[in-house]
């Protein structure tokens, strides 16, 4: 479902990445690009940009996310993965990239760009953009910690602003039947679905770890790490954990 006919991408200012700018880093492996993508069950205009994220799920490249928002339940179908923080989010986008208003489908690149992500070229004109962009990158790692929880590790990194660290949790695909609503009738997959998603620290660019708690890594298929300027700017890192492979 579309809220308004008109969709621009956006671009993070400069003063946006300018504080972000950082020393050249050691050369490395790239992160993967994040791709968040906003999207309900309930709504008519979803399944093709749903689709597109399934295609992106089978690169490595990229790391893609089904978001599934709540304000669409109250037209037929309560869309079972949406949650009010996957809301919060794609309004916090929403001011960070100085949208008048949310839409779905919305994909959300790196935090920088945004689109409906339904055709194929608009999505790969977005992340070349994103492969190509300088200022630092970060990989954390991530690894199996004690009691079934979850280690993360920060790399040293040269910032000049502090980052959020994002802990997500996902599955790896859902398949759904939808009997009421604008997709009443269908079937439909949606991939890399979000489960939960919270703020797991606030990084300064030293070498750090954290231990998570096997209750706050969950029950998902896989665990999913992402750095981003604070306020929900650009995002320089990603990493995921595959609990089920």
């Amino acid at each position: 479902m579309l809220q308004h006919s008109r969709f621009l991408v956006v671009f993070a200012t400069a003063a946006s990445l300018g504080a972000m700018q950082a020393a050249a880093q050691p050369a490395g492996p790239k992160p993967p690009i994040v791709v968040e993508l906003f999207t309900s069950q309930g709504c008519s205009s979803c399944p093709p940009a749903d689709r597109q994220l399934g295609e992106l799920a089978k690169r490595s490249d990229v790391l893609p996310l089904s978001l599934h928002v709540d304000y669409w339940d109250y037209i037929g179908w309560k869309d079972p993965f949406a949650t009010p923080a996957n809301t919060e989010r794609q309004r916090g986008y929403a001011h960070t990239l100085k949208q008048r208003y949310v839409y779905t489908p919305e994909m959300v690149v790196d935090g920088m760009t945004h689109d409906p992500g339904s055709e194929p070229a608009k999505v790969a004109r977005m992340l070349r953009m994103a492969a190509d962009r300088a200022g630092p990158r970060v990989s954390p790692t991530l690894a199996p910690g004690a009691d079934n929880g979850l280690a993360v590790t920060m790399p040293p990194t040269t910032l000049s602003a502090a980052c959020d660290v994002w802990l997500v949790t996902f599955d790896y695909q859902h398949r759904t039947s939808v009997p009421r609503g604008e997709n009443r009738g269908a079937t439909l997959t949606n991939y890399n679905v979000v489960r939960s998603l919270e703020k797991l620290a606030t990084w300064n660019g030293e070498a750090a770890s954290w231990t998570v708690a096997a209750d706050r890594v969950g029950h998902g298929d896989a665990v999913a790490v992402i750095v981003q300027e604070h306020s929900q700017g650009p995002i320089i890192g990603a990493a995921r954990f595959d609990r089920r492979k």
